[in-house]
C-alpha cells in the first residue's frame, strides 16, 4: 500500500485536523496570522498527525481527543521549521518561500514562538499528566538538539554518536511521542504505548538519515530546496561523516568543506557532493537507515493484527526508501 492510500483511508479525520490547524493559527494580529497561514499552506506530509491517528486505533479511538495531540505536535513541528529556516538562512522550503524570506528574521522568530505557544495551549485541554510530561520532556530535548546542531556547524571531527544523538533529539523524539501519545490518549495499555514509542523512534531515526541522503542525491523538485543545502549551511550529516572516514576522499573533501565554510553559504557544493557520492558514505548511511527500519518493524511484533498495524508497517517501508 502506498502512503497516499493510507492518507486516503484517514482523509475525513485528517481534513478535520487540517481545519483545526488553520483555526488554531488564525489570530487578530494580521501579520502573525498571515505568516502562520503561509507556513501552513506550504503543505507537508502531516506524518505526525497520521502517526497519532494510527496509534489511537490500538485503543479507544476518539478523534475529539486525538486531535488535541495531533494538532499540537504538528504545530510544534511547524514552529521548529520556522526557527530552522532562520538559523540556516533558508530561502525556500517545500518549493515555497520561507517565512524569513518572505518577511524577515524577526517576523519568522515571533511566528515560530506564536505557533509554539498555540500548540501548548491546545495540549493543556487534555487532563492527562503523562501526556504533558512526555511532551515537555521532548520539547526540552528538541531545543538541546537545535543548539547541538549550531555548535557543530562545519565540525568535521564530530563522531557518528554525536550525530545520532542530535537527530534523536531534533527529529526522532517528536515522531516517537506522536505514536506514544496517540496510543496513550486512546487509553491503550502500557506495553502497547511503549511498543509504539519504540516504533516511532526508530522510524524517526531512519527518516532523518534518509532526509540527509536526499539532500545529496535528490533533485530540487523532489526535496523542495536546492541539493547540497545541508553542507552549504554547515550541517555535517551522516553521509558526510562517513565519507570523511574514507581515505580515498577525505583530504580533498576536507578542503572543499573548508572552501564552502569560507564562502558564507555562497559556494557551489557540486564538487563536495560528487566526492561524497564516490565514497562509501552513501551506502553505509543507507544501510544504517535500513537497520532502524528493521528495529521499527520488530517493535510492532506482538501488537494486534489490525489495519493500523499494516499501515504502520507500510509507512516504515516508505520511510526507508522514500525519495521526497
Amino acid at each position: 500500500m502506498k502512503l497516499l492510500d493510507i492518507f486516503a483511508k484517514l482523509k475525513g479525520d485528517i481534513n478535520q485536523i487540517e481545519r483545526e490547524l488553520e483555526r488554531s493559527v488564525t489570530f487578530d494580529d494580521e501579520l502573525l496570522s498571515e505568516a502562520s497561514l503561509h507556513l501552513l499552506k506550504a503543505g507537508g506530509k502531516r506524518l505526525r498527525p497520521v502517526f497519532v491517528l494510527l496509534s489511537g486505533k490500538f485503543g479507544h479511538y476518539n478523534l475529539d481527543v486525538l486531535k488535541k495531540i495531533a494538532v499540537p505536535l504538528e504545530l510544534i513541528h511547524m514552529s521548529s521549521l520556522v526557527h530552522d529556516d532562520v538559523i540556516d538562512d533558508a530561502a525556500t522550503r517545500r518549493g515555497q518561500q520561507t517565512v524569513k524570506s518572505k518577511w524577515d528574521n524577526r517576523v519568522a522568530m515571533y511566528t515560530g514562538d506564536y505557533i509554539f505557544g498555540k500548540a501548548l495551549t491546545i495540549a493543556t485541554e487534555l487532563n492527562n499528566p503523562f501526556i504533558h510530561q512526555m511532551l515537555s520532556k521532548a520539547l526540552v530535548q528538541m531545543s538541546i538538539g537545535e543548539m547541538e546542531q549550531i555548535r557543530d556547524f562545519f565540525n568535521t571531527k564530530q563522531s557518528i554518536r554525536n550525530y545520532l544523538l542530535r537527530i534523536r533529539r531534533k527529529t526522532a523524539l517528536l515522531i516517537a511521542i506522536s505514536c506514544q501519545l496517540g496510543a496513550a490518549a486512546a487509553d491503550a495499555d502500557r506495553q502497547t504505548v511503549n511498543r509504539l514509542y519504540r516504533y516511532g523512534y526508530n522510524v524517526g531515526m531512519a527518516y532523518q538519515i534518509r532526509d540527509d541522503l536526499l539532500d545529496l542525491f535528490g533533485t530540487e523538485k523532489q526535496i523542495g530546496k536546492p541539493p547540497g543545502s545541508d553542507i552549504r549551511q554547515g550541517n555535517i550529516t551522516l553521509p558526510v561523516i562517513l565519507a570523511l572516514k574514507d581515505d580515498n576522499v577525505r583530504d580533498p573533501l576536507l578542503k572543499e568543506i573548508d572552501n564552502i565554510m569560507k564562502s558564507n553559504g555562497t559556494a557551489d557544493t557540486s564538487a563536495a557532493i560528487k566526492m561524497i557520492k564516490a565514497s562509501s558514505g552513501i551506502e553505509l548511511a543507507d544501510r544504517l537507515a535500513n537497520r532502524y527500519i528493521e528495529k521499527a518493524l520488530h517493535a510492532l511484533e506482538g501488537l494486534p493484527s489490525i489495519g493500523a498495524k499494516k499501515n504502520l508497517i507500510d509507512i516504515a517501508y516508505f520511510t526507508g526508501k522514500r525519495n521526497y
